[in-house]
């Protein structure tokens, strides 16, 4: 149910209107004395909205509630009012929340409101009061609770789960849906989540899972969003301009679809261009800027208007601190970009703090981070992010240390820093209200491509901008850059789409839980409930509605093509046939170049000079290992050495059309390709080559090693071959080939063969998505009972016998990392028995890291490529290389490639060495350190007691204190 965001005078009320109005008084008039809601809301230094009071009735009158609101609306207020409950009813509330960051600031809310000694605190990695009547938790805790039994359940009646629309998150998305799932019929559940615009879906699924559940939903922001564009001036050095992205007449609360632009700002558009050299913002004082050929300013192209720039980020910042907009959070979609913002802004000599503002600021810095060495605070740029934090500038991003993440959110809520620059990770839920946010672009990087922000994610972003209670309205501010359209950006800002869709999937440790807890069967229909079944099962009937027009289609269009001088059907089933025969002889053809191609890889030997003809390795490189042993489906990978005296893997794709092997050098036992100086001297010993070669005869290349395209097995092509000649005179002596309307009846044929296939597509998707998620489980299950995690009873009758959880499952149980059957066969094989707590640190990082760059080169193991921990990481790959082959077999997503890129740093960290020494030669950022640390820590805190021997139990326990050390074990709490 929709509650009441307005309140317009009576006299425009529709009759509709009119109708939620009184609800909306009648609702108001409930709350008197004498209820759990009038007491808390006694408590209040504000009046709650319609939408909030509505939600409250629903939990007092033991409904589960779904609120969906804008940021800032003040949603966490129904979860407070589940809080009050609990303890007025003597039961149990659990708090949760998708991020450690968000738990932490709820905590401390709480504990503020209710006491310290009645709230607690758990985050996997912080335990404060664990059996507390009221509990803020990661969601994965919860979950991880629900699957052991714990008995700190005992007594729970309600769980608020903030941000729940975080359950479209691909990773850890699946969380939300098992917990909503699996808690007890009694548990009341408050769903909190952004603005969504499938909110009744979710709620019906709700309804459907959980029992009787309202659904309150407010589209109305309490702060108004005004939105601007930010234009450099065509000045050289002046102040940029503020430009409002709508017309005067258009409501900023309601601009409705695709609004009307500012004249003034469409004006701007036409009469400049964009600049052809876009500097990124990346001036500071004093640069003159780029000209271009001649001499000239890109900024002015000869007699015409100036072509636009974007505006430097300091000169924006200074711009919103001239209008009264500070304080501001900057998106920019890069964390360097934050970090050289951050400089940019302190190179500038921007100011934004008084001297009273800077020493509290300071004052608040050396508290917060007292606990860290002093060895350490050069290694971590303290000083320069003290200097910046000092002028009220900081930058927010996932590689920054926790401790000043927390600071710089701490100073921000308080108003003493005004300008941070952030990458998008801070739009999910931490409280730093803004008067401003800026988006620098509209595009950002998914991992993959650069990719355009959706609707719902510019909503998340801006709903940041106007503090409720201190701002009379918000602003969001797009500054210009290339490519950048204002009708789209209204367009884009308009829209309030931002659908919920479910990211759940069935994962080893649930599949060994599940079973044995309900049995497989049981699973099964447990599973058949997820909101991903429940949407999918919803798009059927939309489907099933496009197969029967296309029934009715295929049916106009085969009378259409019908022909009085025969079979007309018969006569295009030739001409198919003779199309995929002459697709067949062209792939035939293909393929015969590609076995040329593998086969001049499989002709190359050690010290060959080979020649790449094509592709991204073009040119000359020098084979250091054939590669024969390693073969994979597209022939050997050798390893080579290029003329820019690089390492790299050779495959079929950098050489399509194959190699030749021009010259041979001999390459020294006991060369080092880790070593830069045997690379350096091989490389020169490889350019002697050639060039004695190019001095030399013509003729290139070894006996035997055949250019590719040129040897014996082409196949036929069609010309000659025998099947097409006699398919193509069938078709010439079939009686429709002479048929004076052939060609129209070939148009209808070809509309009818086209949505035949599509049709056929469709009912595949129809047969694909009933039952989708059960199907997933069984593949799952029959992995597990395959490696031995699972395994079937004894047949009773004519049945299989019950699948149950065999003792390796029992340790797999206790495994919820996100790569949790690779975990559980490095245990149960041994693979890492053995180790010390730094090398058992050290191979767990392969497990949980993952590296930002693509190619990070071959890293250093300690102990030598023959040592302990090679074997060991040795082991670990052929465990994960045997779990990907038996998932692709079973069409499962295959777990993700092991990353060597901080088995260093964690073995040296763990070994007790400092920072310094840790990050040194590296380009891990100290956050990103501690952050896959913190990773590390979890996991072998599951291992210290899913592990299956004594001894890899307590080097876990080692482990884990070896490495909860220093910054990393540093809490605010």
């Amino acid at each position: 149910m929709a509650s009441a965001d307005r309140s317009p005078q009576s006299g425009t009320l529709s009759p509709a209107e009119r109708y939620a109005a009184a609800q909306a008084r009648t609702s108001r008039s409930r709350v008197g004395s004498g209820t759990r809601l009038a007491e808390f809301r006694a408590g209040l230094e504000f009046e709650l909205d319609d939408f909030q009071v509505a939600a409250c009735q629903a939990l007092e009158d033991g409904r589960g509630v779904l609120v969906a609101a804008p940021t800032g609306a003040g949603k966490t207020v129904v979860g407070e009012f589940a809080v009050h409950l609990a303890l007025a009813q003597g039961g149990k509330a659990f708090y949760t929340t998708p991020i450690k960051a968000l738990s932490n600031q709820k905590y401390a809310d709480l504990a503020r409101r209710h006491g310290a000694d009645q709230v607690g605190l758990l985050t996997g990695d912080t335990t404060i009061n664990g059996e507390a009547p009221v509990v803020v938790m990661t969601t994965e805790v919860l979950r991880n609770m629900l699957y052991a039994g714990s008995t700190t359940l005992d007594g729970l009646a309600f769980v608020v789960m903030d941000e729940v629309h975080y359950l479209a998150d691909r990773f850890r998305g699946p969380v939300w849906e098992e917990v909503i799932i699996h808690l007890a019929d009694h548990v009341q559940l408050v769903s909190l989540s952004a603005t969504v615009s499938n909110a009744e879906e979710f709620g019906d699924w709700l309804e459907l899972v959980r029992g009787d559940t309202a659904v309150v939903v407010s589209e109305r922001r309490p702060v108004p969003l005004w939105q601007h564009v930010v234009v450099s001036s065509p000045e050289p050095r002046g102040v940029p301009r503020l430009y409002d992205l709508y017309a005067g007449h258009v409501d900023p609360t309601d601009p409705g679809v695709n609004p009307p632009i500012n004249p003034d700002l469409a004006q701007v558009f036409r009469v400049a261009g964009r600049r052809p050299a876009d500097d990124g913002g990346r001036r500071g004082p004093g640069d003159r800027g780029y000209r271009g050929r001649g001499g000239r300013r890109p900024g002015t192209t000869g007699g015409l208007a100036p072509m636009r720039r974007t505006p430097p980020r300091f000169a924006v910042v200074d711009a919103l601190d001239a209008d009264g907009l500070l304080p501001a959070i900057y998106f920019i979609f890069s964390r360097a970009g934050c970090e050289g913002a951050v400089q940019q802004c302190v190179g500038a000599g921007l100011r934004l703090t008084s001297p009273a503002e800077e020493a509290e600021i300071r004052r608040v810095v050396e508290q917060r981070t007292a606990t860290i060495p002093p060895e350490d605070l050069d290694v971590l740029g303290y000083w320069t992010w003290l200097q910046a934090l000092s002028r009220g500038i900081a930058a927010h991003h996932a590689g920054l240390l926790p401790v000043f993440k927390e600071t710089v959110e701490e100073l921000f809520a308080r108003g003493l820093v005004k300008a941070v620059f952030a990458t998008e990770t801070l739009a999910l839920g931490i409280n730093m209200p803004a008067r401003s946010v800026v988006l620098e672009k509209l595009v950002k990087w998914d991992g993959t491509a650069h990719q355009p922000v959706t609707p719902g994610e510019y909503t998340q972003l801006t709903g940041r901008a106007g503090r409720r209670g201190i701002d009379v309205e918000g602003h969001a501010v797009v500054v210009d850059h290339t490519g950048l359209d204002p009708v789209a950006l209204a367009g884009l800002a308009s829209r309030r789409l931002y659908p919920l869709r479910s990211s759940f999937r069935p994962t080893y440790n649930m599949a060994v839980n599940l079973v044995s807890q309900v049995g497989h069967d049981r699973a099964r229909e447990v599973l058949e409930t997820s909101f991903a079944q429940f949407q999918a099962d919803r798009g059927v009937v939309g489907l099933a509605k496009q197969a029967q027009a296309h029934a009715e289609a295929l049916a106009g269009y085969a009378q259409a093509m019908t022909c009085d001088a025969g079979d007309f059907a018969e006569y295009m089933g030739i001409r198919r046939r003779i199309s995929d025969r002459e697709k067949e002889l062209a792939r035939a053809a293909t393929g015969s170049r590609r076995a040329e191609a593998v086969a001049s890889f499989e002709r190359l030997q050690r010290g060959d000079v080979v020649e790449v003809p094509s592709g991204r390795r073009r040119g000359y490189v020098l084979v250091l290992d054939p590669g024969h042993d390693a073969r994979g489906f597209d022939g050997p990978r050798p390893t080579v050495l290029t003329q820019e005296k690089q390492v790299k893997k050779l495959t079929l794709a950098d050489a399509p059309q194959g190699v030749t092997a021009v010259t041979r050098v001999k390459i020294p036992k006991a060369f080092n390709a880790r070593r830069p100086d045997a690379r350096r001297d091989l490389a020169a010993t490889m350019r002697n080559a050639l060039g004695a070669l190019a001095d030399g005869p013509a003729t290139r290349g070894r006996p035997g090693a055949a250019r590719p395209g040129h040897g014996p097995g082409r196949r036929s092509d069609a010309a000659s071959d025998r099947e097409l000649q006699s398919l193509r005179a069938a078709l010439r002596a079939h009686p429709c080939h002479a048929c004076p309307d052939r060609d129209d009846h070939a148009r209808w044929a070809q509309r009818h063969d086209q949505l035949a296939a599509e049709h056929r597509r469709l009912v595949q998707r129809i047969e694909g998505r009933t039952g989708s998620v059960a199907r997933t489980f069984d593949r799952t299950c029959t992995v597990l009972e395959t490696l031995h995690y699972l395994e079937r009873s004894a047949p009773h009758g004519t049945g299989r016998g019950e699948l149950r959880v065999t003792d390796d499952g029992r340790w797999l149980r206790r495994v919820y990392a996100e790569n949790d059957l690779l975990l559980a066969e490095c245990l149960r094989r041994g693979a890492w028995d053995g180790l010390d707590a730094p090398g058992l640190a050290a191979a767990v990082s392969t497990v949980v890291y993952s590296g930002r760059r693509e190619d990070p080169g071959e890293p250093y193991v300690p102990g030598g490529p023959h040592g302990r921990l090679a074997q060991a990481l040795d082991a670990t790959t052929r465990a994960w290389s045997e779990v990907t082959d038996l998932e692709e077999a079973h069409g499962l997503d295959a777990t993700g490639p092991l990353d060597l890129g901080i088995v260093a740093p964690v073995h040296r960290w763990a070994s007790g060495k400092g920072l310094d020494a840790v990050l040194r030669g590296t380009d891990l950022a100290a956050g990103d350190f501690v952050r896959w640390c913190k990773q590390v820590v979890d996991v072998l805190d599951q291992l210290a007691q899913a592990a299956p021997r004594p001894a890899l139990r307590a080097t876990a326990r080692k482990g884990k204190e070896a490495v909860l050390r220093g910054v990393v074990a540093y809490s605010s709490l």
